[in-house]
């Protein structure tokens, strides 16, 4: 998230010294939700995804699906994808990083592809880096077509991975080309229950074939994502089917460093919203702690450092690059009146007037924390949700509001 390094760095070295400074019983607590913060926000990075999948199975399909362009190239006749690499697949919305593979058990090799085998390829590209999670792609009509090799395969896969890093990489079995399925008239949303029965039942030929080969941290999830772009890479035609479910399920299960990245780039609302509500919950915890030991007013910078971090991280979730600009407009969303001249290093301060007491008074927890929460809501309202600057006003209000009925009872 290179556009929030005008802000964020101040912003970590003073949640680093606020930790410091609080007493013992309350830092492992408030540490916790720094973690989460930081990783979200100022650790935020590109996924890494790992594509497994016969000849065929669509996963260039399903990574131009994912990207929303045509990132990847299709082969129609003879397999594309050469031998294992990264690659980083850019977007405007944001990068993937991507080890995109040739079809396992392929008889046709391509033209870059140096290994016999599929697996030795992969090996080698693992030993540079590791997928954060494995997509494991078979088609609709071919879940009990060899699988039990292909799985194998899968399970190769996450055995060097614990070898080489020590990781466990979740996998997402995805049952591509459902269009496919009888009857291929019917169109998204398919809304017909034979073709709704046969996804079913292809869906729980692979979820069988997975257990029986004792694959753990697996979810099956079926989606169709043939799609045709002009020569100047613009989508003229979709059949997208169930990539918003693939999409969140990833966002759930990438590290938090990657989620944000995820999220921004899938341009789902429902899912930006969600991954926004995780960074709400971590500041307003944050707030509160910091807030829970006496510092005044004159030292609670790293209050609202942390809420401007919220707010410069929401505005990058919804797909706006940070600026002063941006992050002006929330603040006059919030009823704050800033001058032209001030720079983001300034923000801090000028959002703790809008929010904060004055006069050398404490902070409570409880204030800490629902200013925060109110915060980050207004800020989901006006980036995320485009609602007008009085909605997110009112919004920032009746949370604040109810924040602080809670903390009364």
């Amino acid at each position: 998230m290179s556009s929030q390094e005008p802000v964020l760095p101040s912003v970590s070295d003073l949640l680093d010294r606020a930790i410091t400074a609080l007493p013992g019983p309350l830092r492992p607590q408030v540490a916790e939700a720094v973690r989460t913060y930081k990783e979200m926000l100022m650790q935020a990075r590109a996924p890494k995804l790992m594509f497994l999948g016969r000849r065929g199975a669509g996963k260039s399909s399903l990574i131009n699906a994912l990207c929303g362009e045509p990132v990847a190239t299709i082969g129609s006749v003879l397999s594309e994808t050469g031998r294992p690499s990264w690659y980083v697949a850019r977007t405007p919305k944001g990068d993937l990083r991507l080890l995109d593979t040739r079809g396992i058990g392929d008889r046709t090799r391509p033209e870059a592809s140096n290994f016999k085998n599929a697996v030795e390829e992969i090996r080698a590209a693992l030993t540079e880096d590791w997928p954060d999670a494995i997509l494991f792609l078979c088609k609709a009509k071919d879940v009990d077509s060899h699988i039990a090799e292909d799985l194998e395969n899968v399970r190769e896969v996450r055995r060097i991975l614990q070898a080489k890093h020590r990781y466990d990489a979740p996998v997402v079995a995805v049952v591509t080309q459902v269009d496919e399925l009888d009857p291929k008239r019917v169109e998204p949303p398919y809304a017909d229950e034979i073709k709704q029965k046969n996804i079913r039942t292809a869906v729980a030929a692979l979820e069988e074939a997975l257990t029986e080969q004792g694959i753990g941290l697996a979810k099956v999830i079926p989606v169709s994502a043939y799609a045709e772009f002009d020569a100047e890479g613009r989508r003229i035609y979709n059949n997208y089917w169930n990539i918003d479910a693939l999409v969140e399920y990833l966002v759930e299960v990438l590290p938090r460093s990657a989620q944000v990245q995820m999220a921004r780039l899938s341009r789902i609302r429902a899912v930006q919203t969600k991954t926004a509500r995780k960074m709400v919950a971590a500041a307003s915890a944050l707030a509160g702690g910091i807030a829970a030991t006496p510092i005044p007013v004159a030292d609670i910078l790293p209050i609202t450092a942390t809420q401007v971090g919220l707010v410069v991280g929401i505005a990058y979730l919804s797909g706006r690059e940070l600026s002063k600009d941006a992050a002006k407009e929330f603040l006059v969303a919030l009823g704050a009146n800033l001058g032209a001249a001030f720079a983001l290093r300034e923000l801090a301060r000028a959002i703790g007037k809008i929010v904060f007491p004055v006069g050398g008074e404490v902070l409570s927890a409880g204030v800490a924390a629902a200013g925060t929460w109110a915060i980050g809501e207004a800020a989901i309202a006006y980036f995320i949700e485009n609602r007008t600057i009085e909605e997110a006003k009112e919004r920032f209000r009746r949370k604040k509001k109810e924040a602080e009925e809670v903390e009364k009872e």
